[in-house]
């Protein structure tokens, strides 16, 4: 691995920690506001979210430091749209999931040739696109 390249590396590593860190904020926060007979199914569905997403962290925070990075402490800021009917959650939720899918595709153009990191990386990108498929059909209100 180049140097310079390795440097655009760790940098996108460094921008999906932030968001997966920031994913664990969000769901937890999403899971405090629900409230209703199914408060329940939908707070441990977020809660589960924010574990997912505290787990893909720490895989790529451990991937950061093995290249010889120093992974951030920042946390991608969460905005409070204080919208917090479970249908507008989803869409947010969608969003930030869909932004975070762009950036392991970037990862994934950066990494080209290092099997074991592609190989890390496109098993991120199937959990977030499973995330993705998963949200959108909680939205769509038919099957077609």
């Amino acid at each position: 691995m180049a140097k310079a390249n390795q440097k655009d590396i760790l940098e996108t590593l460094d921008k999906i920690l932030e968001a997966e860190l920031s994913g664990v904020v969000r769901y937890l926060h999403y899971s405090f506001m629900i409230f209703g007979p199914n408060r329940i199914p939908i707070t441990k569905w977020f809660r589960d979210h924010a574990t997912e997403g505290f787990n893909h962290a720490v895989i790529i925070g451990e991937k950061i430091t093995a290249l010889g990075g120093h992974a951030s402490v920042k946390v991608k800021p969460v905005p409070e749209s204080n919208k917090h009917n479970v249908m507008e959650m989803l869409v947010e939720s969608l969003e930030y999931e869909r932004e975070t899918l762009k950036l392991y595709y970037q990862l994934l153009s950066q990494v080209e040739g290092d099997v074991p990191l592609e190989e890390l990386v496109r098993q991120q990108i199937m959990d977030e696109t499973e995330h993705v498929e998963e949200v959108e059909k909680m939205i769509r209100t038919t099957a077609g």
